[in-house]
C-alpha cells in the first residue's frame, strides 16, 4: 500500500498552502508535520537534512524526498490520480508556467510581504508598518493584476479548470485580501473578482484556510 505523503512546514505559509491545495485538488490524503524554520535557533538541524536551504515546504512520499514547491506540486500532479493540474495543451501549459513565474517573481513579495505583513502582521507584534513600502507594493499589485488578466483563459487562469497557476495566485491573494487596501485594489479588476469568487469557494481552499482566519 502506498504511504500517505508527509508535508513538512507551517499552515500559515503561502508555499506550504500551495502544495496543500494541490494535494486537496487531487484528493490525496497527507500528513502535515509542523516545522518552524523561523524559530530563534533557526531551522531544526534534522530538517536541514531534508532541505539544505532551511525553507519550507519539503515532501516525503514512499521514501522519496523532495523540496522546492514547484517541483513538489508537479510531482503531486503527475504521481497521483485525480484532476489534472497542468494543461495537456502545450500552449496552455506554457501559459500556466508563465503565470506561476509571474506569481513567484512579482506577486508574492508585493502582496504578502509588502502589504499583508506590513499592514497586519507587524502591527500585531507591536511594530510600525512601513507606509511607503505598502504604497509602492499596491502600485506593483495593480501592475501585476493588469498584466495577468490578458493571459487568463476565461474564468480560470490557464485552462478550463483550475491549474497550478490558480493555486499559486489564490494562496497569495488570500493574504492580500485580509487588508483593506488589498480589497480596494481587487475591486478595480472585475475579471479577477469573478475568478476569486469561484476559487475561494472550492473545497481545497476551505480545507486549507490560513490559521489567521
Amino acid at each position: 500500500m502506498t504511504m500517505k505523503p508527509i508535508l513538512y512546514g507551517l499552515d500559515d505559509s503561502v508555499y506550504v498552502r500551495i502544495v496543500r491545495l494541490a494535494l486537496e485538488e487531487k484528493g490525496v490524503g497527507y500528513d502535515l508535520l509542523p516545522v518552524d524554520v523561523f524559530a530563534e535557533a533557526g531551522p531544526p538541524v534534522d530538517y536541514l537534512e531534508r532541505h539544505p536551504f532551511g525553507r519550507i515546504p519539503a515532501l516525503e512520499h514512499d521514501g522519496f524526498c523532495l523540496y522546492e514547491s514547484g517541483a513538489i506540486v508537479r510531482y503531486v500532479d503527475e504521481r497521483f490520480d485525480g484532476p489534472l493540474l497542468q494543461p495537456q495543451d502545450v500552449k496552455q501549459r506554457a501559459r500556466m508556467n508563465q503565470i506561476v513565474s509571474i506569481a513567484d517573481s512579482y506577486v508574492y513579495r508585493a502582496l504578502v510581504w509588502d502589504v499583508y505583513v506590513e499592514r497586519k502582521n507587524k502591527p500585531s507584534r507591536g511594530e510600525v508598518a512601513d507606509e511607503a513600502k505598502i504604497a509602492a507594493a499596491l502600485i506593483k499589485a495593480r501592475h501585476c493584476f493588469a498584466s495577468i488578466i490578458p493571459l487568463m483563459h476565461g474564468t480560470w487562469m490557464s485552462s478550463d479548470m483550475p491549474t497550478l497557476s490558480d493555486l499559486y495566485l489564490a494562496a497569495m491573494l488570500d493574504y492580500f485580501l485580509m487588508t483593506e487596501e488589498g480589497r480596494s485594489v481587487l475591486s478595480d479588476f472585475p475579471q479577477l473578482l469573478v475568478w476569486w469568487s469561484a476559487m475561494v469557494e472550492r473545497s481545497s481552499m476551505l480545507a486549507t484556510k490560513y490559521p489567521t482566519y
